[in-house]
This record gives C-alpha cells, structure tokens and sequence, in this order.
C-alpha cells in the first residue's frame, strides 16, 4: 500500500535583506518548509496576493512598501493566513502595533533558529485557535468620527503618528478599521462606508504620502 505523502507548509519571506532570506529560508527548510522570497515588497505582496502559503513572515520597514501595508492587504484576501512580522530594534514599537492590528507575531533581528521556529508555531497555534478576524466596516459611524477629529485636531494627529493602533483605544473599532485609518486606505473606507467628504480624507490622504512604520 503506498504512503500518502504529506504536504509541505509554504512560506513566504519578505525582507530587503539578503542575508535574512536566507537565514529564513535555511532555518524553515530544514523545518520541512517550501519557502520563496523575495527582496522587493511590491514583488513579494504581489506573491502573496496570487500564491497560496500557509504563513507569510515580513520586515516592517522597506522601500517602496512597508510591512503594514503588506499585513493589510494579505488580510484583506487571505484573513486566515497569520502573519509573523520580522523587525529590528529600532522598530520593536512598530511590530507590537502590527500585532495588535492583526498580526500573528513578531521576531526581533537577529534571531537564533529556535527562536524562528518558535514564533512561527506560535503564529499556526494561534491562527487555529481563533476565527479570522472580520473584513469589513461593522463601526461605521466611528470610523468617521475617527476621520473628522483627525481632520482638526493636531494633537490628536500627532498621537495617531507615533501612537498607532494605541491612539484609538478610546473608540469601539476593530483590528481590520484601525488598520485601515493608519494605513490611509481609502478605497477600502469607502466600499463600506461610502463616498467620503474632503475633511474626512485629510487624514488618509496624509497616510499615502507617508511612511511611519
């Protein structure tokens, strides 16, 4: 009788490192994975969108597009596909705002092998222990009460800067529209929402223009 043969996890790597792909890619091969990489974000979010891998892992900080924006949008198609975010020190702040927006963990560089692989567990344990968070806008009228103040209120955009997710306590939002409001992502607001006014977008248009993460 011949043995069913057992399918491999894919992962997916993200970084503008050459030296943590393949760092990445040795220690989870060794793990059983099938792993691709790439160097180039748009490159590695647009595998992402059109592959099928069972866990993504992606720097925060890149040119071009930053891992926030990759996690947003790998949610948005894939929401059951954990996300681990690989950070260095200087970003540690950025990743633990990731997490709360809706990724699985994060790895501080450098990182040993055990410790790769033990975040990466972590991320498979916990995306089978809970439904994938929601995609669309359930808070509608505090998203916009959200874009209104960010449209008037300095202080309140300087906290949403440098604060993040941290900066929205005070208002009932999920993970998926905070991550819209700090990511700019207007098309995404608007599908649910409806067509924005100019104060509303102030805010989301300043996101675009920027990268904080």
């Amino acid at each position: 009788m011949e043995t069913q043969r057992v399918k491999k996890r894919r992962a997916l790597v993200i970084d503008d490192e050459q030296i943590v792909l393949d760092s990445v890619k040795k220690i989870l091969s060794k793990e059983g994975f099938e792993i691709d990489v790439s160097l180039r974000s748009p490159e590695g979010l647009d595998l992402a969108m059109k592959q099928e891998y069972d866990i993504v892992l992606t720097d925060i900080r890149m040119p071009e597009i930053g891992g926030m924006r990759i996690l947003r949008d790998i949610k948005r198609v894939k929401p059951a596909v954990p996300v681990v975010i690989i950070t260095g020190y200087a970003t540690v702040n950025s990743a633990v705002q990731a997490m709360k927006l809706g990724a699985s963990d994060y790895i501080e560089k450098p990182f040993t092998p055990e410790e790769l692989v033990g975040r990466v567990n972590k991320a498979f344990e916990k995306a089978e222990a809970a439904a994938p968070a929601e995609q669309k806008v359930i808070h509608k009228q505090e998203v916009l009460t959200v874009l209104e103040r960010a449209s008037i209120d300095s202080e309140f955009i300087a906290r949403l800067y440098y604060e993040g997710a941290d900066a929205l306590d005070e208002y009932k939002l999920t993970g998926p529209e905070k991550l819209a409001i700090l990511t700019g992502d207007i098309s995404w607001i608007e599908e649910h929402v409806g067509p924005l006014t100019k104060n509303q977008m102030r805010w989301l248009q300043q996101r675009l223009s920027a990268e904080i993460w």
